[in-house]
């Protein structure tokens, strides 16, 4: 499969890496932790240097727990200016800028972005479809329900007999949405969305039904990197200490019909990725060549 951009066409032939770029105070995993915006250029930065393909920087948390609406000008004054330097610096980067308001992904496409992942799949502002199309971005629909405030919780978690069915049924459902608004097919990436309005069960669910989600005809993007769920199965309650199941989750998405994989520990996933995608293609040899005892 292809992903077409303003300025580039990706070929989806190997695991994307979509590194986390959160220039927020109060993220689940990492809130805080980059204060301003050269300490997010400069994570952005070794994201890249480590293996990602690309950053997807947000300046407005979905977490769980209390989560707030940001205003506008504060998500411009927090992402754009990592946006502009990271085009400068980085010019060959992909940059996504994680946001649900078409103000701000107005901004982010005119500094030098070429994505924008909305995850409310353009539900929550009725703006954003026509400023994704008119730029020509790479747009990435997330299945989500109810507002920024809530949809991290379960508040809108209840499904009938068959969740995924559910979950597909409204993703295709912004899908066409997206495309009657005038953005081609060929820009769009879809994203079930573990973890969001989602219980474990539907979550683990998700993953294992993500051939119905790729029947809808576009490349699948997973983002389970840190999230809840994780912490249920592995037993482990900080989110940043949960890299071995994340990359556990992503390689099963991957051997399931995922190409893209949106991450807050890059090294770990590429490493993994490219080789779990080695074993599934068949590759054969090493990086260094030869016969390994």
């Amino acid at each position: 499969m292809r992903w077409i951009l303003p300025s580039r066409v990706i070929e989806l032939g190997r695991p994307f890496v979509l590194g986390v770029v959160n220039v927020t105070p109060d993220s689940f995993s990492d809130g805080g932790w980059l204060a301003d915006a050269d300490a997010a250029v400069a994570h952005a930065e070794r994201l890249l240097d480590t293996g990602a393909d690309g950053v997807d920087i947000g300046g407005e948390s979905t977490r769980p727990h209390n989560a707030g609406p940001v205003p506008v000008d504060e998500e411009l004054r927090r992402v754009l200016p990592v946006v502009s330097t990271l085009r400068l610096t980085r010019p060959d980067a992909l940059i996504s800028i994680d946001t649900t308001k078409a103000e701000v992904a107005r901004a982010a496409l005119d500094a030098g972005a070429d994505v924008v992942n909305d995850v409310s799949a353009l539900r929550l502002d009725p703006e954003m479809a026509h400023v994704c199309a008119s730029h020509g971005a790479g747009v990435i629909l997330m299945h989500s329900r109810g507002t920024v405030a809530d949809m991290a919780t379960f508040a809108h978690a209840d499904y009938g007999d068959d969740p995924v069915g559910d979950v597909v049924r409204e993703l295709a459902s912004q899908l066409d949405a997206a495309r009657d608004a005038g953005i081609p097919g060929g820009r769009i990436v879809l994203d079930p969305g573990v973890g969001f309005s989602k219980r474990s069960a539907v979550s683990l669910a998700v993953l294992r039904e993500l051939p119905r989600f790729a029947a809808l005809g576009r490349p699948l993007m997973v983002g389970a990197s840190r999230k809840r769920f994780i912490g249920e199965l592995s037993g482990v309650s900080e989110p940043a200490a949960r890299v071995h199941g994340s990359v556990g989750a992503h390689v099963a998405a991957l051997a399931h019909g995922a190409r893209l994989f949106r991450v807050h520990d890059v090294r770990a996933h590429r490493e993994a990725l490219d080789v779990a995608w080695a074993v599934l293609r068949g590759q054969e040899g090493t990086r260094a060549g030869g016969h390994e005892g």
